[in-house]
């Protein structure tokens, strides 16, 4: 009868002493967020992109993180693979990066040369999308062998647009990745340029597909090439000529900013890792209380 009110004053304690931890170690996981977040150098209104000629006129709406700062929510806060093509990120005012909901445009410029919208016309985007699924499985092979989260292209979650009085285009897409909750919002637009194209790239919850999709209707006015680097400056008997067209923007994209669409998955990964951290350690005190109190009954 002891032995039975024993247990059970253990198992109390364990719950209790659980729910503790728990408690604890979600207090601290948003904690740690916070003060990342807090660390973070964000700049406002117009933002000059030397490497693109290129320029944002950010609204009160949007902030702007050089690219060290990018490079460190991306890489060590999102757990991202190193990337130093990044030149920045726009980050909306609201929701904070460490608040549920949140989402970021990831900038990066190619200077491939002057993209011709000639093909615009004449994309099949079903075929378009059926190769896309196939180059992203065989991304996912690589992704595994390096220790990232696979991936998977459910479909579009917005289809492509070209918009041919600015030069812009956009789409988004549905992703799964392995071991998320929730499907992944990767929201692309492309500005061409005279020498290549601003890349664009927002990553987000599915969830907030409306949210983002509007957000990012407002930054499309507020990017733009500097005078000089326009599409419509463009000569063709001198500048270099970018060997693909609009298709290729859309479908090369994918394999090429992969390691972006990780964000959902890892940071609930790390939230549990912080999580079980504790729990191993506490369940480890546990586990040498009920060892000692069966050494002491073998002694007896």
């Amino acid at each position: 009868m002891k032995t039975l009110e024993l247990g059970r004053g253990l198992l109390a304690a364990f719950a209790l002493v659980l729910s503790t931890s728990t408690a604890s170690a979600e207090s601290g996981a948003r904690t740690s967020a916070s003060q990342f977040v807090a660390s973070l150098h964000y700049r406002d209104g117009h933002i000059e992109l030397p490497r693109a000629k290129a320029h944002f006129d950010l609204d009160p709406s949007f902030r702007y993180l050089d690219q060290a700062d990018a490079r460190r929510v991306l890489e060590n806060y999102w757990g991202n693979p190193p990337d130093s093509s990044v030149l920045g990120l726009v980050v909306p005012r609201s929701p904070g990066l460490d608040e549920d909901g949140s989402w970021a445009v990831v900038v990066t410029y190619s200077d491939d040369g002057y993209v011709s919208d000639d093909d615009a016309s004449r994309i099949d985007y079903d075929e378009l999308l059926a190769n896309m699924k196939k180059d992203t499985a065989e991304q996912s092979k690589e992704r595994r062998k390096q220790g990232y989260d696979a991936i998977d292209l459910v479909g579009w979650a917005v289809p492509p647009r070209y918009d041919g009085a600015s030069k812009k285009l956009y789409w988004a897409k549905e992703l799964r990745v392995d071991g998320a909750s929730r499907n992944t919002l990767n929201y692309d637009i492309r500005v061409l340029g005279r020498e290549g194209y601003l890349s664009l790239n927002a990553v987000a919850g599915m969830a907030e597909l409306p949210q983002v999709r509007e957000g990012m209707q407002q930054l499309l006015p507020m990017t733009g090439f500097d005078s000089g680097a326009r599409y419509a400056d463009h000569d063709p008997s001198t500048d270099k000529i970018a060997s693909y067209g609009l298709a290729t923007l859309i479908g090369g994209g994918l394999a090429a900013k992969a390691g972006l669409f990780a964000k959902i998955g890892l940071v609930l990964a790390k939230f549990w890792k912080l999580l079980l951290i504790g729990l191993v350690a506490f369940g480890g005190g546990i586990k040498k209380l009920l060892s000692g109190r069966d050494r002491q009954r073998t002694v007896r």
